[in-house]
């Protein structure tokens, strides 16, 4: 993790410095004496180069003018990056009406599905933080609006790679918010790198409320000046773990890491440490090599995404994770040598599921039937899919496509 001494940032460059604590109480201090705090919103800067006319482009094009297009001045902390337009109020839009539709019908990104043994009822949630639910895994019911983070920093702000997860009783809602008036750090000709952070909301029931954790409106659960994205839940040896993306428009060559969390998952009691970088495998590609724009940019680096935990029936640790590939969005497995979080891990050569398809997740349906949900881009937008997998021995086997 990156130090830095925030009292002489504070003091002598002109940031906004926004109060952000993580959530760790007095007596946890000694177990990370160095922890980052707070919030600094830096100065922007040059960005990487604008993408080509007509050139393939994730994540929407960049405003009129390019990249690097000169801003008029304005007071610091109210600028705005370049691949994006300035903060608007959030807008008070329509509750969406509820209504009951096959999962063809939907659009949706990074689809998580947990199955409630008590109900029979399948819970959809993904990017975008609405709720579905469902009985056959067909006919999906909603959208609900399930989650309540006002008087948070995260109020009005997106929600992205969100999850539902059980331990101890209660549902915990993992979602990874954005706050783009924040720039957390300037990379020099690359990026003016936004806050992000995933958080955990919680709830004594499946469909919520779903209310933030921890009650402090600048609470952040990771590092403040680490982009934190797609984080996810995992147990092992009595101890939860939150697994996450580093993104790589941060650091070039993205990472997947852990950090064990406080057993009322309040805070983390350890600083990250990273399972591996994106390069290591194969499939993964540059993403200025297969000329995949971002942010209407063109930005090297290796892409990591949606980090998933499994075991295989014989007990092999596993992980489905997603990056960039000859195809374009591709998911892929790492496998722990040790059966253990802490690795060391290996890379699969080839993509588990490589046709522009990614961010997966392995469930049982009530049937006990081991089933892999994932979103898949055919041309018409990210789509949710089911199919069947086989894990009855050491490695992941890709069935066929039940919805």
């Amino acid at each position: 993790m990156k130090t830095r001494n925030f009292l002489f940032a504070a003091a002598v460059l002109p940031m906004l410095v926004v109060s952000c604590k993580d959530g760790n109480s007095s007596n946890s201090a000694q177990e990370i004496p160095d922890r980052s705090n707070v919030i600094i919103n830096v100065p922007r800067g040059e960005q990487a180069p604008p993408a080509n006319p007509g050139q393939r482009n994730f994540g929407g094009m960049m405003p009129m003018g390019g990249a690097n297009r000169q801003r008029s001045q304005r007071p610091q902390g109210q600028g705005q990056t370049a691949q994006r337009p300035a903060q608007m109020p959030p807008m008070q839009r329509p509750t969406p009406q509820v209504r009951t539709v096959s999962l063809k019908e939907l659009s949706m990104s990074d689809p998580f599905i947990y199955p409630d043994p008590e109900t029979k009822t399948y819970w959809l949630t993904g990017t975008g933080g609405s709720l579905y639910k469902s009985t056959d895994l067909e006919m999906w019911t909603g959208p609900y609006n399930v989650i309540d983070i006002s008087g948070t920093w995260m109020q009005g702000q997106f929600v992205a790679a969100a999850e539902i997860h059980k331990f101890n009783g209660k549902f915990y809602y993992a979602g990874t918010w954005n706050n783009h008036g924040v720039c957390i750090e300037q990379v020099p000709r690359r990026y003016n790198v936004p806050l992000n952070q995933t958080q955990l909301l919680v709830s004594d029931k499946v469909d919520g409320p779903y209310l933030p954790l921890v009650k402090d409106s600048t609470f952040c659960l990771g590092p403040t000046d680490w982009d934190i994205i797609d984080g996810t839940l995992y147990e092992e040896n009595d101890t939860v773990y939150m697994v996450f993306v580093h993104e790589w428009t941060q650091i070039i060559d993205g990472t997947m890491a852990y950090m064990p969390l406080s057993k009322d998952l309040t805070h983390r009691i350890a600083e990250p440490t990273t399972i591996f970088r994106a390069s290591e495998a194969a499939w993964s590609k540059e993403m200025n090599s297969i000329g995949e724009a971002t942010f209407g940019m063109r930005m090297p680096g290796w892409v990591t995404d949606g980090p998933q935990m499994f075991r295989t029936e014989t007990g092999r640790l596993g992980m489905l994770w997603s990056s960039w590939g000859e195809n374009r969005y591709a998911n892929g497995i790492a496998w722990s040598t040790s059966g253990s979080i802490k690795g060391p891990w290996i890379q699969e050569e080839v993509a588990f599921k490589g046709d522009n398809s990614g961010h997966g997740m392995i469930f049982k349906s009530f049937e006990g039937q081991l089933l892999y949900s994932v979103h898949h881009d055919g041309g018409t937008g990210r789509k949710p899919e089911i199919w069947t997998v086989d894990a009855s021995g050491d490695n992941l086997i890709l069935g066929k496509r039940i919805h």
